[in-house]
């Protein structure tokens, strides 16, 4: 009988279908899984987030790509958020603990940087006839209280004039004190006594004489030290230093006043006549703010000044954040009408504050924190409130009717809803409703911009895989 030998390398049918049906099945199985992405994907990224941790950490519900550097922490949490160091940098978050106290309503009212009639701003001019000779600052330099200016030679007449009938004098009463030296050397006698006796009176007139054509000089200009000088020399003066004038320092909180050359009136080699303006020099250590109120508003600004309440001055800064100037008082109310504005004036102190002190040569400038022209704001008190939670404006932010400040908690910044009372240009009076307790740290600036990034993360944002196959 013959047998059929079957050959073990050649697979049957029966043994190749199974496994290629198994391959079929996973490709199949596969393509369905692409085919039918958008419907299962969504969903399974929600049941993810869902199950994300809640507590703050960067586990893996986190979404890093938060804008604003922010970073979401669930669907569910719509009141608080989390900003990185270089967010808070970029939006100039800060944090500061809440205090009570009390705040003044306050009516604004604007204002301008002035200079003080009389005190800011010296002109120098010469007391005589002469002509410049020698200039030594140059324009907006600082300058101190008897440094050299000009120098000029004198061609005044009546004071070379005075100048010699002074010199002449004296060298007269020289003559008479060697004569009366002479005279009481001689001893007693009737002749000599006599003519002693007359010398003595003789030097009594000149004396006076002197003295009065001493007072002489000094009423065409020279100082006590430049009438010495002649006395001491014996020799005429033919040229003068302009210094800079002293200065009643009294009012000012300076040790050693500065002026800026603010004006340059004479070129070197020019005459110039008795009362003609040399320079013109100015004082900012300290300035006026006038305000302007209307009619209706004059009531409150002598109420404020009788009460002595500060007040405020808002000023624009460089970097777009406003200045706020606080303590300021009111010196004295204008007594008539602006014919311009038909406005009632005011004013107050504004003591200034020296930036710095630069140097160019043997030439040194100085700059002055605040300058005439700067516009202001002034916030004038109309009412006094006791124990209240005052925040500054960037502090609160808006959503319709609802108002926020934000409280961090570890890393996360709370969003939590106040009650404001009272609101200005600067200033927020929250409720003192048990929403805020003095101490607890709320962010001061940068609410808005929390607001804003908290918004953006409830909307979900834009699906940074979107479009895109793994």
């Amino acid at each position: 009988m013959a047998h059929t030998v079957s050959n073990p390398t050649k697979p049957t049918n029966w043994r190749i279908a199974p496994r290629y049906l198994a391959i079929s099945g996973v490709i199949a199985a596969i393509v369905a899984v692409a085919l039918t992405r958008e419907v299962w994907l969504e969903p399974l990224r929600a049941w993810i987030a869902s199950a994300a941790p809640t507590d703050g950490g960067h586990g893996a519900g986190a979404d890093s790509h938060a804008p604003g550097g922010a970073q979401n922490h669930g669907a569910d949490d719509l009141d608080s958020i989390v900003v990185s160091e270089q967010g808070r940098k970029n939006i100039g978050l800060r944090i500061e603990a809440v205090a009570a106290g009390p705040f003044e309503r306050t009516v604004n009212m604007p204002g301008i940087v002035v200079e003080r009639p009389g005190r800011t701003v010296i002109r120098v001019g010469t007391p005589f006839n002469a002509i410049v000779t020698q200039i030594y600052p140059i324009g907006g330099e600082a300058v101190y209280v008897g440094q050299p200016l000009f120098d000029v030679r004198l061609t005044h007449e009546e004071l070379v004039q005075a100048q010699v009938e002074f010199l002449s004098t004296a060298e007269e009463l020289d003559v008479l004190q060697r004569e009366i030296d002479r005279l009481e050397g001689i001893g007693p006698g009737t002749i000599a006594g006599k003519m002693l006796l007359e010398r003595k009176y003789e030097q009594q007139i000149k004396q006076a004489l002197l003295r009065a054509k001493r007072e002489s000089l000094l009423l065409h200009g020279l100082s006590d030290e430049q009438v010495a000088e002649i006395l001491t020399s014996r020799t005429l003066i033919k040229e003068v230093t302009i210094r800079v004038p002293p200065l009643a320092t009294e009012h000012m909180k300076q040790d050693k006043p500065v002026f800026q050359v603010q004006q340059l009136a004479v070129d070197s080699g020019q005459y110039v006549e008795a009362g003609d303006a040399l320079a013109v020099l100015t004082n900012h250590a300290e300035l006026f703010i006038e305000g302007k109120a209307f009619e209706q508003d004059i009531a409150d600004v002598q109420r404020a000044r009788e009460q002595s309440w500060p007040l405020s001055a808002v000023l624009e800064s460089k970097d777009g954040q406003p200045q706020i100037l606080r303590d300021l008082k009111i010196l004295f109310i204008a007594g008539g009408v602006d014919p311009d504005s038909r406005t009632f004036r005011f004013f107050v102190t504004l003591p200034n504050e020296m930036l710095g002190e630069t140097s160019r040569g043997d030439h040194r400038f100085v700059d002055w924190r605040y300058r005439p022209g700067q516009r202001t704001q002034l916030a004038v008190p109309v009412e006094r409130w006791e124990e209240r939670i005052v925040l500054p404006a960037d502090a609160v932010a808006e959503d319709g009717a609802e108002t926020y400040v934000f409280v961090p908690n570890g890393k996360r910044l709370m969003r939590r809803p106040v009650h404001v009372e009272y609101r200005d240009a600067t200033n927020v009076v929250v409720a003192n409703d048990g929403s805020l307790f003095p101490g607890d740290l709320v962010v001061v600036a940068g609410a808005r911009q929390l607001q804003l990034a908290l918004k953006n993360q409830a909307g979900g944002g834009v699906d940074p895989h979107a479009g895109h196959s793994h």
